[in-house]
């Protein structure tokens, strides 16, 4: 099924839920002095200075470089938009830059509405753009509630400003070069250091975070102190 800015919201994620209540919340507020814009992104790719690996095109394009196969964690049926993030930024300028009345209160799906692929079909993307790679299925790899294709139609009629440039498979090329560039381990990958789950738990460990994930210690005090 295809969903634009009009079909019924259906979250799965605590994470979805929270972004649909803020739309219903914010939306309440706008008025003549408040002019709120929602952008839903699709999930994004693309290299950055402060890379995420749990995006699936990043990871699998990590998985590639590093293990010489691409792992599917799902069945790969479940279908995803995916856009990259200098796009999402370009419709961040696009909005900005438009009349009022064109984006005031409105909600728009961020991306191409031809950039919607099944997990499996990202994978054969990775699998054919890194050389010598194999693709296999991960322990349990099942179904994934989370499937759904975007229609972003609307931003390209109401935005014309916006003109996505990136393709998965462009993408995929940036992401590989980079990691073989930098020489990714998968050591790298699968630590802490990328992955926000893991170093909280490390902090934790440490004893550097509270449990309810506050500074022990305030690490700004740390740098007045070691200022002054």
């Amino acid at each position: 099924m295809w969903l634009d800015e009009a079909g019924a919201l259906n979250p799965v994620t605590p994470y979805g839920i929270a972004k649909m209540r803020a739309e219903r919340v914010i939306s309440r507020l706008a008025d003549d002095d408040f002019s709120p814009t929602f952008l839903r992104s699709g999930t994004l790719y693309g290299l950055t200075p402060r890379i995420r690996f749990d995006l699936v095109v990043n990871n699998l394009v990590a998985w590639a470089v590093t293990s010489g196969g691409v792992l599917l964690k799902s069945d790969g049926t479940p279908w995803r938009p995916v856009v990259h993030v200098q796009d999402v930024a370009r419709a961040f300028v696009a909005v900005l830059r438009a009349p009022r009345q064109l984006v005031h209160d409105e909600a728009f799906n961020v991306g191409r509405s031809e950039e919607n692929y099944r997990i499996r079909e990202i994978a054969e993307i990775v699998a054919n753009v890194v050389s010598s790679c194999g693709m296999g299925f991960a322990e349990g790899a099942g179904p994934d509630v989370r499937s759904y294709r975007a229609n972003c139609s609307k931003i390209a009629r109401v935005l014309p400003d916006f003109r996505p440039e990136w393709t998965v498979r462009r993408g995929v090329v940036e992401l590989c070069e980079a990691y073989q560039r930098v020489g990714l381990t998968l050591e790298e990958f699968e630590g802490n250091r990328f992955n926000r789950m893991e170093y909280l738990k490390s902090l934790l460990a440490a004893g550097r975070l509270e449990g309810d994930l506050r500074w022990r210690d305030n690490p700004c005090d740390s740098l007045l102190t070691a200022a002054g």
